[in-house]
């Protein structure tokens, strides 16, 4: 049977992955047994995908980023080139700690900057927008716009990532789409 998805030759995609339709795996990059990925995801050049790991469908993953045991992100979620994920909280070279993987979310449509780092064990809002460069250290809402190191919010963004300014009713509109968010007790949701 013929592969539905596309690995350049230099791509090592190791025996009880799987592999969805329409996915792109690009120079140098490795995947490894257990790891689930989404249909039409494209992988850069030197990636990495650890056992169990899970992407969803659409997950574009830059040049560079090494996705390890116990990340999951659902579909739409964009990872800058050289972000960083952690697996463990204290890690050790001579503690072994493989049985104390702690899961990180990333949840729809969420998108890490280059060279940010994503400390374990915390989730990243839906449609969240990390700049370049910030350390999480602590959960991410849905919409928030974070930078820094560590991390600190600075705003908010919408579906399609443009800055969103509240009026006093709490209302946002996107400049780009026309979606209509509302502001209230320090969450925001979608509203058209």
């Amino acid at each position: 049977m013929e592969k539905e998805y596309f690995a350049h030759e230099t791509a090592v995609i190791d025996g009880g992955c799987t592999i969805g339709r329409g996915t792109k795996i690009w120079h140098f990059s490795h995947i490894m047994k257990e790891s689930v990925i989404g249909e039409d995801c494209n992988l850069g050049q030197n990636v990495v995908i650890s056992p169990g790991v899970i992407l969803g469908n659409n997950v574009k993953v830059q040049n560079n980023v090494s996705i390890y045991t116990g990340v999951i992100c659902e579909d739409d979620v964009f990872l800058g080139p050289s972000m960083v994920f952690t697996n463990i909280i204290n890690p050790r070279s001579a503690v072994i700690r493989r049985d104390q993987y702690v899961t990180t979310m990333v949840r729809r449509g969420a998108s890490v900057g280059a060279n940010a780092t994503i400390v374990c064990g915390n989730e990243i809002g839906q449609y969240s927008l990390i700049g370049a460069g910030a350390v999480i250290t602590k959960p991410v809402k849905p919409y928030a716009l974070v930078v820094g190191n560590p991390a600190r919010q600075t705003g908010w963004v919408s579906e399609y990532g443009h800055k969103l300014s509240f009026d006093e009713s709490g209302t946002a509109v996107c400049p780009e789409s026309g979606q209509q968010y509302r502001l209230s007790g320090g969450e925001v949701t979608r509203i058209i």
